[in-house]
């Protein structure tokens, strides 16, 4: 059974800088789409970002492109989220999700709370 496990979130101040992390075991890492979600408190989750298999293709949301940059390890079964300037409304929490045919498992989730 795939499991994904997050962390590095935290209490940031605004323009800081926060790196998530979400390992996935039980699975064949290097053959799942993976992505960054996150939702805020009252709001729909939302796609932040993603990332192919290889990690030749990766998209962003609208807001936080520029920012926000996505990752993978193959090796280290290891998917990251760099994030950058961060500003209040970035304030959420964060899931890693990964996908393959077949297979789809979610996070516990991890929380990132940017202070103004």
């Amino acid at each position: 059974q795939v499991q994904l496990v997050e962390s590095g979130g935290g209490l940031v101040e605004l323009g800081g800088s926060l790196r998530l992390s979400c390992v996935l075991s039980g699975g064949t890492f290097s053959s799942y789409f993976m992505s960054w979600f996150r939702q805020a408190l009252g709001k729909e989750r939302e796609l932040v970002a993603g990332i192919s298999s290889t990690g030749a293709g990766v998209n962003y949301a609208d807001s936080v492109k520029g920012r926000f940059t996505i990752s993978r390890d193959n090796a280290k079964n290891t998917v990251y989220l760099q994030m950058n300037s961060l500003k209040p409304e970035d304030t959420a929490v964060y899931y890693c999700y990964g996908f393959r045919p077949g297979s789809k498992s979610w996070g516990q989730g991890t929380q990132v709370t940017v202070s103004s």
